[in-house]
């Protein structure tokens, strides 16, 4: 018996070995990009390439590539458009997910089944469409031309939808005895009981229009309506030199926000997903 014990265990312990050693090995290549970042933004352009441990530290990238590049401005646009987005659509997506999980009427199943089919199409597929409807507007060349496509989010529907429906009936129908209306039910009932969807959506919000490039590329001319990630696109273009400590700075200065974001609410964030909902 104890034989066939250790048999049948051995395998599994070098099966996890494997897994243990290919997860690290993953991490290290994942982590390899940021830690030369790092170290190349932190030193001068001679030791880009060349890692000495006796190399001088310096944060005069940092304020070469902030002097070369209007980054104030590109941060502004970028905290304008994500901020305006959220908003847009956290009213959007709980309304329509409100109406989805607790109401009925004539069509329901139909129109969500076409908010589950825009979760299969990729946003990148629109770009001519939505670039002939904003030029149409007379938006072509503003941030809100960059959000407005964005507005409207299947996956936020979904994934509040998910939530609303797991609500108890009950606490819905004490509300109405106590004389609330349908939308006073929804804000003192549902939204307080969906915060860790709503927390776990804005996180991956805000990450997916900070780091969005190509639609803002495509839409902006102008200095007065770029985000960061295409500031920094033409910042980095051969137009202005290869610097790699500079342009590395640059990327830092773009993701950092982001990165100290997620790591002062990594576990919320994680949390926030195991109590979504998502079935």
């Amino acid at each position: 018996m104890t034989g066939t014990a250790t048999g049948v265990y051995a395998p599994q312990g070098i099966a996890r070995s494997v897994e243990t050693i290919a997860a690290w090995v993953l991490g290290v290549l994942w982590i390899l990009p940021l830690v030369y970042a790092v170290w190349t933004a932190f030193h001068p352009s001679a030791f880009s390439t060349r890692f000495a441990l006796d190399a001088p530290l310096t944060i005069d990238n940092f304020v070469n590539a902030w002097n070369a590049a209007p980054f104030a401005r590109y941060f502004a646009n970028t905290v304008i458009l994500v901020t305006m987005v959220l908003v847009a659509q956290l009213v959007l997506v709980t309304l329509a997910a409100y109406a989805f999980a607790r109401f009925e009427f004539p069509g329901r199943d139909v129109a969500f089944a076409l908010v589950l089919v825009q979760l299969m199409i990729m946003p990148d597929v629109l770009i001519v469409e939505n670039y002939r409807t904003m030029t149409l507007l007379g938006l072509k060349d503003t941030i809100l031309s960059i959000g407005l496509p964005y507005m409207a989010s299947a996956f936020g529907i979904f994934l509040l939808r998910q939530t609303f429906k797991t609500v108890p009936r009950e606490l819905d129908e004490a509300a109405r005895v106590e004389g609330c209306s349908p939308l006073q039910t929804l804000w003192k009932v549902y939204v307080p009981l969906a915060r860790p969807t709503y927390l776990a959506y804005a996180l991956v919000s805000v990450s997916y229009h900070w780091n969005n490039f190509l639609w803002p590329l495509i839409i902006t001319d102008s200095v007065e309506s770029r985000p960061v990630t295409v500031g920094l696109q033409v910042f980095s273009s051969t137009d202005q030199g290869i610097d790699w400590s500079i342009i590395c700075a640059a990327t830092l200065l773009t993701t950092g926000p982001l990165l100290v974001a997620f790591l002062l609410f990594q576990r919320q964030f994680v949390q926030s997903f195991m109590r979504a909902g998502i079935r």
